[in-house]
């Protein structure tokens, strides 16, 4: 019987230490001890090859390995006649590409290290697809003939012959920030514009106010809009945005997803990645999900249409592929918490802080005074530059310092938005922080595996993605004994399902613990999965700012929303927001009636 899955060995080289560990290899390894080199060190290598021809899948050098530098994946046999393009031996491969359509945009989803930039590259022929025969790359002429008979052949043939522009927003903004570093915004927006729409864009974009700014001194938020005026700008066939909303707040995410929407022509493509599902949802006109083994291997779906494609990528389940490639399915079921109820008020710990202000500059914050109590998460909604994070340090300072608090000193723990690690390994650093609670049985299954933190301990922080820092981040903050928690954007870097987990780690953690916590927080739906109360800021952003009472979720979330001007229903499957398109008859109800947000029955 014909096998159904076939191995594929993936080797790490970061962890890979061949040289000390080759009398252990020739005793574990059944293949090595009958003499064939299945697993091989040259002496001129930094890593090892392990033959994916000879390798008979026994997982034993998986286990003897002591540097975890092994992997062993079970691929469907059927994936490999759809390899598209691999990196190398024991490396990752991807499986298929998206199919862009001319005069829609096509949005990816997946989670990160699955191959979404490697498949961009690829469309915007930046990269040549290798079919995965790396060791001898296949010429053009074979490459179409393997996309033969689908949208891609012509689309390719047409990047060949020059009859495609691409242009790509790379993933890391200070990509152009080091491109630009010296001009100020004014100029490259002067030099670049082809299309006479810079005044335009500037206005909805929000960059009248850095036009004269050294490029090199802009925030991420402000890089962020740039890097979105630079492509809209030019006059171009396909345009790639990959992460275009990171670093922006709700109102901006808006904003940015209609000029995305405005390059949309007859005969031009756009692509968008993007982990923020609301955002992607009000962008896409199709969705492929990508599934697989993060730095193993990628597989991208067909296209689907927006709302069946987030849900499939929600639920874990291909009904197309009979396929499920997560265990468990993420759903968004929010009601109001029953904390309010008569019965219950006395069995939670009641606290106030009181009426606050500061002035930084030009800029002006009130705080009105309010109350929270204990196991609750408190959310932060507003605008950048409205003074969110300088409350977050109004109350760490508050409840630290101020010795006329009704109650005994409150312990704070802070994650600050920028993250700044000291430089050793994850387990270093996590037992000089933290050792008790990381020695916790509690706090390791409701905090350390869920973040998947056990598989950095002997990572370098200084070699840690963004997103792995931020789960590091969030893990010493949740880890360190404290009444209040102060957690400034979990979601930043973290891919869309990462985002869910770490929701639901925070939520779980603060229910358990019977703590309460601040977070600031612009993913809209990790921001409803997570409020118990909100706070709403209103005001001129950099100018003067008032942050509100904590309040009800519905209530908080309707004041929030008619200051946007925008209207969220919610999906019947798995209860996820999604925005109503402007004017749309949904949109036009929920306004007339003033309910922009409602919550399940």
């Amino acid at each position: 019987m014909e096998n159904r899955s076939t191995g594929i060995a993936i080797l790490n080289p970061d962890k890979c230490k061949p040289n000390k560990c080759k009398q252990e290899r020739k005793r574990s390894c059944p293949v090595v001890r009958t003499g064939k080199l299945c697993i091989e060190v040259l002496p001129t290598s930094k890593d090892a090859r392990i033959s994916e021809e000879l390798c008979i899948g026994c997982g034993i050098c998986v286990k003897k390995c002591p540097f975890g530098a092994i992997e062993i994946i079970n691929l469907p046999k059927s994936l490999d006649k759809y390899t598209t393009h691999r990196y190398g031996l024991n490396s990752f491969k991807l499986h298929r590409l998206p199919v862009p359509r001319p005069g829609e945009v096509l949005g990816l989803v997946g989670t990160n290290g699955i191959g979404k930039s490697t498949a961009l590259k690829i469309l915007a022929g930046q990269l040549k697809p290798n079919l995965g025969r790396f060791n001898k790359p296949p010429a053009w002429p074979e490459i179409l003939a393997y996309f033969r008979g689908s949208e891609l052949q012509s689309y390719f043939i047409h990047l060949l012959e020059d009859k495609l522009k691409a242009i790509i927003k790379p993933q890391d903004v200070e990509d152009i920030q080091r491109q630009y570093d010296g001009k100020s915004v004014r100029e490259v927006l002067e030099q670049i514009d082809e299309k006479g729409m810079k005044e335009e864009l500037c206005v909805d974009l929000e960059l009248n106010n850095v036009l004269d700014s050294n490029i090199g001194y802009l925030s991420g938020g402000e890089l962020q809009r740039f890097a979105i005026a630079v492509l809209a700008m030019q006059n171009a066939d396909i345009y790639i945005f990959d992460e275009p909303s990171s670093f922006l707040d709700v109102k901006q995410r808006l904003k940015a997803a209609k000029v995305i929407r405005s390059l949309i022509r007859p005969d031009s493509y756009v692509i968008v990645v993007e982990h923020d599902l609301s955002v992607l949802d009000y962008l896409s006109d199709h969705i492929c999900c990508l599934y697989g083994k993060p730095r193993a291997y990628g597989v991208v779906t067909l296209p689907f249409s927006v709302r069946e494609g987030i849900n499939i990528f929600l639920s874990g389940f291909i009904p197309t592929e009979n396929l499920r490639f997560r265990d468990d399915s993420l759903t968004f079921k929010v009601v109001e918490t029953p904390q309010e109820s008569g019965d219950e008020i006395g069995m939670y710990a009641r606290y106030r802080y009181p009426s606050m202000a500061r002035t930084l500059g030009k800029f002006k914050l009130q705080v009105i005074d309010g109350e929270f109590t204990d196991s609750q998460i408190i959310v932060m909604l507003g605008e950048n530059g409205t003074g969110k994070t300088t409350f977050i340090k109004m109350l760490a300072n508050h409840f630290k310092h101020n010795s006329n608090v009704e109650i005994p000193k409150l312990h704070v723990s802070y994650k600050a938005q920028k993250i700044r690690l000291p430089a050793s390994t994850v387990g270093d650093c996590l037992h000089m922080k933290i050792r008790d609670s990381c020695t916790h049985p509690q706090f390791v299954t409701d905090v350390m595996k869920p973040l998947q933190i056990e598989e950095l301990k002997d990572r370098e922080v200084t070699n840690l993605s963004g997103g792995e820092q931020q789960r590091v981040a969030l893990c010493l903050c949740l880890g360190q004994p404290a009444d209040i928690y102060l957690v400034d954007e979990p979601s930043a870097y973290l891919d869309s399902e990462q985002r869910i987990v770490a929701a639901k780690v925070i939520k779980r953690f603060i229910l358990h613990a019977k703590k309460t916590a601040f977070v600031v927080e612009h993913d809209f739906i990790m921001a409803t999965y997570l409020a118990d109360k909100v706070i709403v800021y209103e005001g001129k952003p950099s100018v003067d700012c008032i942050a509100n009472s904590p309040q009800s979720l519905l209530g908080g979330m309707n004041l929030f929303l008619s200051q946007l001007d925008i209207t969220f229903r919610r999906d019947p499957t798995n209860y996820r927001p999604r925005i109503n398109k402007l004017n749309s008859i949904k949109d036009r109800e929920q306004k007339a009636a003033g309910s922009y947000y409602y919550l399940d029955d």
